[in-house]
Order: C-alpha cells, then sequence, then structure tokens
C-alpha cells in the first residue's frame, strides 16, 4: 500500500485542492504541516526545500518519489488512484475540466496567492485596503469568466460540470473559500456560489477545509 505524504498549509488554496482530492478518493496520508508565516515561513527553511526547491506549498511523497504543484499532483492522483474519478469520460469534457482548473490555477490565483500579496505589502508598500482591492479585482475579473463559462455549459448540475465532482470543483471551491475570507463581493456569480455549496456539504469538501485541519489554530 503506498505511503503518501502531504505537506500543507491550512491556509493555502492550493494545499486545500489536494486535501480535496484525497479525501474524496478516500486516500489516507501522512500530514506533514508546513506554516508559511511563522519564523518567516517554514517553506523557506533547508528542510522544506530539500523538498520542495522552490519552497512552495502543496508538495505529494509516495515513498521517494516526490510531486510538487498541486494540478501536477491532482492528475498523479488520478492516474495512480483513479477511482472514484475526478476527470469525465470523453476526451472533449475531459480538456474542458482541464480548462477550467488551468482558469483558476494559472491565471486567477498566482496573482492572489501569499508570496504576491505580501510582496505588494513589504517592498511596494501597498496599504492593506489596496491590497484587498488588487485581491477582489483579480477574483471578480476570473470569476466573470467562470460565471459565464459555467452558465454557457450543456453539463448542468449541481456542479461545475454536471452531477459528478470533477477537478474543477476541486480548485474552484478552496478559490471561492478565500474569496469569502478576504471579503469579496460575489453576488453577482450565483451559479458560482451554489456549486460552492453544493460542494461543501459533500464529507470529502468539508474534511479538507482549513478550519478542520490540526494547524488552524496557529497564528
Amino acid at each position: 500500500m503506498a505511503t503518501l505524504t502531504l505537506y500543507t498549509y491550512c491556509r493555502s488554496s492550493a494545499a486545500y485542492r489536494v486535501r480535496i482530492a484525497l479525501a474524496y478518493k478516500n486516500l489516507s496520508y501522512h500530514a506533514r504541516y508546513v506554516h508559511l508565516i511563522k519564523g518567516g515561513g517554514e517553506h523557506r527553511q533547508p528542510e522544506y526545500m530539500r523538498i520542495n526547491p522552490q519552497g512552495l506549498i502543496p508538495a505529494l511523497t509516495e515513498d521517494e518519489e516526490v510531486i510538487t504543484q498541486s494540478v501536477a499532483i491532482l492528475e498523479y492522483l488520478e492516474e495512480r488512484f483513479p477511482d472514484p474519478p475526478l476527470l469525465p469520460t470523453g476526451a472533449s469534457t475531459r480538456a474542458s475540466v482541464r480548462s477550467f482548473v488551468q482558469s483558476i490555477a494559472s491565471d486567477i490565483h498566482p496573482l492572489n496567492n501569499l508570496r504576491v500579496l505580501k510582496y505588494l505589502e513589504n517592498r511596494l508598500e501597498v496599504n492593506h485596503e489596496q491590497r484587498m482591492t488588487w485581491y477582489c479585482h483579480w477574483i471578480m475579473e476570473g470569476f466573470d469568466a467562470l460565471e459565464e463559462r459555467l452558465n454557457a455549459s450543456e453539463q448542468l448540475g449541481k456542479y461545475s460540470f454536471g452531477e459528478i465532482v470533477t477537478m474543477a470543483d476541486v480548485c474552484l471551491i478552496p478559490q471561492v473559500y478565500n474569496a469569502k475570507r478576504f471579503g469579496c463581493n460575489l453576488e453577482t456569480f450565483p451559479r458560482i456560489q451554489q456549486i460552492f455549496t453544493d460542494c461543501m456539504m459533500l464529507p470529502a469538501f468539508h474534511q479538507a477545509a482549513p478550519e478542520q485541519q490540526q494547524d488552524f489554530g496557529e497564528p
């Protein structure tokens, strides 16, 4: 049986994606908590840099193998543990799910992750209000496109692509969670909000949420 270890931080939306997938596939794993703020950031310490030279969360290890980048980890888990699936059947629909995933992981999230927000604050001396304006601007712009895609989709259902959970939901829910956390106005995204509500009723999504993690209470 595989020995999986996830290097994670409760508030990392990228790690959140992987936690959802692991829970949805009912895979047991050992959690190694890497605090992104405490002590200047434990992800910058030599111990973790040996795992991931980029110093980014998450990383997944299986025995001696190390996989980094959350979407690559999701794909690895899908190939390694295909049941239950997080990709639908059919090449076209699978490509649509992957496109949706990349819209979040490549276009929305990189502009709003912690290291960007810290750079705005510490190097460019952007104040808190301006930083939140930046954050919500890119959320709104990204969600505008996602909401339009969801409403135009032929796979209407409880989730992003019909009645089955896919990687699209695995990536969408952490992004919505953080948008809510930072107070972004999501009133114009009813479809996204309904998907969030429906997904959070599933045990895997609830179990993977930041407040359910052992390191959530750490400052």
